[in-house]
């Protein structure tokens, strides 16, 4: 799809494919055939940059037509560089500029307390993205609301546009600054489909859960992991075709 598209965030999208995967085909609540369904269950892809990975799941999920997928990002396509919830069954909002995700995701646990269906809501946070102030005052107040239908997970891969996250604004220690908040915080492998599915599904104590996934950029290309130029470099049709061999073995 990037490579088609001669744009996108393919280092991104590597490191929270198997957060997506694990969430849709193993824990999230939801319907293809009824998406907007009043008690399904609400994701949020904060970090709305890597969208590619998004719609890959949908279309897997039965969501959208997969072969829409190669229209990604060509004029006119539904399928934008970020996720339209106007254009795109399964789109629970539009994301991009970072920094709201958290915050729409708290309304929706509110959202989910006052009506009294208890649907749960999980949104996918970049680790650069923490660097936004309106994230810490979304989890003030999750926090303060014991808002324990709400999962916050952060795809910790340790790199955002042009730099590590350490060496620009440094997060760590960054489950202390969420315990902090008033949230429980599980810090796990976030390529580990285990130790994810355990995670998203445990019981709740009162208490919103930030779920720390170690990832790594790029994960599954070698010449792409961990690498701070991937994330939003293109791959040359003959880089496509390495990174699928490698990606299928």
């Amino acid at each position: 799809m990037i490579g088609t598209a001669r744009a996108g965030h393919i280092g991104g999208d590597l490191s929270v494919s198997d957060i997506l995967a694990t969430l849709y085909f193993s824990v999230l609540d939801v319907d293809a055939a009824a998406p907007l369904k009043p008690t399904r269950d609400r994701f949020i892809l904060s970090k709305g940059h890597c969208a590619a990975a998004l719609y890959s799941v949908l279309a897997m999920r039965g969501f959208i037509d997969p072969a829409l997928l190669p229209s990604f990002m060509q004029p006119l396509s539904v399928l934008n560089g970020h996720p339209n919830r106007g254009k795109v069954a399964g789109v629970e909002a539009n994301t991009g500029p970072l920094g709201h995700g958290l915050p729409i995701a708290v309304g929706s646990a509110i959202a989910a307390r006052l009506s009294g269906t208890g649907w749960r809501t999980f949104v996918v946070l970049g680790d650069g993205e923490l660097q936004e102030g309106s994230n810490w005052e979304a989890a003030m107040a999750a926090g303060h609301r014991g808002l324990d239908s709400l999962t916050a997970i952060v795809d910790r891969n340790r790199l955002q546009q042009g730099a590590r996250t350490e060496d620009t604004n440094r997060l760590d220690p960054l489950a202390d600054k969420w315990a902090a908040f008033g949230w429980e915080v599980a810090e796990i492998d976030g390529h580990d489909h285990g130790a994810l599915f355990d995670v998203f599904t445990r019981p709740r104590n009162g208490k919103p859960l930030c779920v720390i996934a170690n990832t790594v950029k790029g994960k599954g290309v070698s010449f792409i992991e961990d690498r701070v130029e991937w994330h939003h470099k293109v791959p040359s049709p003959e880089q496509v075709v390495l990174a699928l061999e490698e990606l299928a073995r």
